[in-house]
């Protein structure tokens, strides 16, 4: 161990010159056995007379032209298949230069046999090229590692794990972890008949029916999943096998984060939900993807949230000519427009960025914006999304996504902008809560502009029409995996700590969808609107929370402790529906929707107020939000949004705590300057 550090820790010149003192030696050593094995003895051999001129010549020869071609170049402990290649490459050459000295030197003071160079090049390979695999082994720290052979020099207290592919990913992973050694291979797993059993890199290949003889005879806990060019659907085959195993699945990550360089092979990380859902991605259409941003100013709101951030990252790989990223949250607009920064560094092209502070509640500051970057698209994703937060914060419910989406969208129609997307939610269909009732008419608002050629605009001179020359969609869709305020990481984080998971129902089911997957489709649907539409995004078939979570913690490697299983790790629990929560969600309010040009975008045909009586309405909604007066809020909600049916009391948290306040006592005094 000492040794070895010492020589790791030597600089690269003196590790070279001990490269080259070694190879001059084995050099000599090939040519004295080539003489050898072609003689049978020892006599004959005159390595300091008679053939001296040729010990002398061929490392001479060799020396040069190993560094020439590069094998002194190669970091030991790294040496892989490419440093193999060039080591025989530059002994063949020097096997041959060598055999052209013996052919011109036609009267060397002993004999040499002809033959004697084939001899010297494949003891040269031997000699060379077993050397610095040796040395490789060594300065990995796994000299005892040769496979299955002497499994008790094995045990060093590392996590034991099995790696699920045994192609290139799985043996680029197995290499991985052994130069990190923060983890122990012990197996591969794989599907392919023609190499179970067999040994791949040192590590036996197992098929999945034996997982229960592989932890046994390696004593594994842990799975990887190497197969980073399955399909969700086989993704979801094999985490259903091994489910029942009481083994950590885990896997590596796919080779669109490796190209894109967000992630590292060696790169390990819990198991994707999505791959538990098993829906593989539509290949997206180039020209939806490209028809509102390739050269054009767009522009998101709301850009440092979950949603706003992923198209943020989509429309900039389009190459807008400007991306402007507004948000009023000021860390997240600083990570997100930190992130493509970064990237833009790493290109040629000139897409322009410019994140903006901003709120949509300030109408006069989004039009300053949108005119003078003279806007051609806006991808709307701003809104407060948190059922149980808006529920009881009515008040800036109803600003942000009612008033604030109008302001958005009326800013678009005075500076003349293209085209105009909402993001809206599924919560909106048939609404029990504030958020969902308040995202629908949004919605609505969106639809009454569109058909609406010269609206007089809400809070404004009722005189005065302006001529609209925007195109408005909307785009609804479900949950989307690894938003903030998703259940996936509240339940990861229960497991990590030992539970329990909770669940709020044990029929409650939602439907799901990977973020980039949803950020790509809102883009293609937006390209598809003609003015007025609403798109439903294909979601798939909805997800039984409850199973969620069981899968979760089998795929962590603990058992569900329950009636059934009280002996189990982790349990799950049932805390109730929380305000405003519904047992399922739906995505049409109706059943009149027709299917679009691509295969996962819906259009729903729903009804909605002219725009008229809407601005009355809107005019009615904010008077009593700013009165206090949330029983009213209810009753115009109820009566503008098609279905919605409040479950519980409406009030606002601040409003009940002031009113409680003056009930019982005289309202504090403001001091004075």
């Amino acid at each position: 161990m000492i040794l070895r550090d010492r020589l790791l820790g030597l600089p690269r010149r003196y590790k070279r010159l001990l490269q080259v003192a070694a190879d001059i030696v084995l050099v000599w050593m090939a040519l004295w056995l080539a003489f050898v094995v072609r003689l049978g003895e020892l006599e004959g051999i005159e390595p300091l007379s008679g053939h001296a001129w040729l010990f002398g010549l061929a490392p001479v020869l060799a020396i040069p032209l190993f560094i020439r071609i590069g094998m002194y170049r190669a970091v030991m402990r790294y040496l892989g298949n490419d440093a193999l290649i060039t080591i025989v490459k530059a002994v063949t050459l020097s096997s041959l230069l060598l055999a052209l000295a013996m052919y011109w030197y036609r009267d060397p003071p002993a004999i040499v046999p002809r033959s004697l160079v084939f001899n010297y090049w494949w003891l040269s390979l031997v000699l060379l090229g077993g050397l610095r695999l040796v040395l490789r082994q060594y300065v990995l720290g796994d000299w005892y590692n040769v496979g299955m052979a002497i499994p008790f020099m094995r045990d060093d207290g590392l996590p034991r794990v099995a790696i699920y592919g045994a192609g290139a990913a799985g043996n680029q992973l197995a290499a991985a972890l052994r130069m990190g050694r923060a983890m122990r291979p012990v197996a591969f797993i794989d599907d392919d008949d023609s190499i179970a059993n067999r040994v791949i890199a040192g590590l036996k290949v197992y098929k999945p029916r034996h997982i229960d003889r592989m932890i046994d005879e390696t004593g594994a806990t842990e799975i990887l999943l190497a197969i980073p060019s399955a399909s969700r659907a086989r993704r979801r085959e094999i985490l259903a096998a091994l489910e029942h195993y009481p083994l950590h699945i885990r896997s590596v990550p796919g080779f669109m984060d490796l190209a894109r360089g967000r992630v590292r092979v060696e790169d390990i990380q819990e198991v994707d939900v999505a791959d538990l859902l098993g829906r593989d991605i539509v290949e997206p259409r180039a020209d939806l993807l490209e028809r509102c941003i390739r050269g054009q100013v767009v522009m998101v709101t709301g850009a440092g949230g979950s949603i706003g951030s992923e198209l943020s990252r989509q429309v900039f790989d389009l190459a807008p000519s400007t991306l402007i990223l507004l948000d009023h949250n000021e860390y997240g607009l600083y990570s997100i427009h930190r992130e493509l920064e970064q990237r833009l560094e790493g290109t040629l092209g000139r897409t322009e960025l410019v994140p903006l502070l901003g709120s949509i509640r300030h109408p006069e500051r989004l039009l300053e914006i949108m005119l003078t970057w003279r806007v051609d698209t806006v991808y709307h994703a701003a809104a407060y999304k948190h059922v149980p937060m808006v529920e009881h914060n009515i008040e800036e419910g109803v600003l942000n996504n009612v008033i604030g989406t109008v302001n958005a969208a009326q800013a678009a129609i005075q500076a003349g902008v293209s085209s105009f997307v909402l993001i809206s939610t599924d919560k909106a269909v048939r609404p029990t809560n504030v958020m969902g009732s308040t995202k629908r008419l949004a919605e609505m608002a969106l639809q009454a502009l569109s058909a609406e050629p010269a609206p007089v605009l809400f809070a404004a001179d009722e005189s005065l029409h302006v001529v609209s020359r925007t195109r408005f969609t909307m785009v609804r869709f479900g949950n989307v995996l690894g938003s903030s305020g998703s259940v996936i990481p509240l339940f990861r984080e229960q497991i990590r700590s030992g539970g329990p998971v909770t669940v709020t129902h044990p029929n409650i089911t939602r439907y799901f969808m990977t973020i980039p997957e949803a950020a790509q489709l809102v883009l293609q649907a937006g390209a598809l609107g003609k003015g007025g539409e609403v798109f439903v995004l294909d979601m798939g078939q909805p997800v039984l929370i409850a199973e969620l979570a069981e899968k979760m913690i089998h795929l962590s490697g603990f058992s569900v402790r329950s009636e059934t299983n009280p002996r189990g790790e982790i349990a799950i629990e049932y805390t109730g529906l929380r305000p405003g929560e519904k047992l399922y969600e739906e995505l049409l309010i109706g059943d009149n929707v027709t299917p679009t040009e691509h295969p996962m975008i819906l259009c729903a045909n729903e009804g909605y107020l002219a725009w008229e009586r809407l601005r009355v309405v809107l005019d009615q909604l904010v008077r009593a939000v700013r009165g206090g007066e949330f029983d009213r809020v209810r009753l115009i909600l109820q009566s503008t949004v098609d279905g919605y049916r409040p479950e519980q009391e409406c009030f606002d948290w601040t409003y009940r705590r002031r009113n409680v306040s003056l009930a019982g006592r005289s309202a504090p005094e403001i001091p004075q300057a």
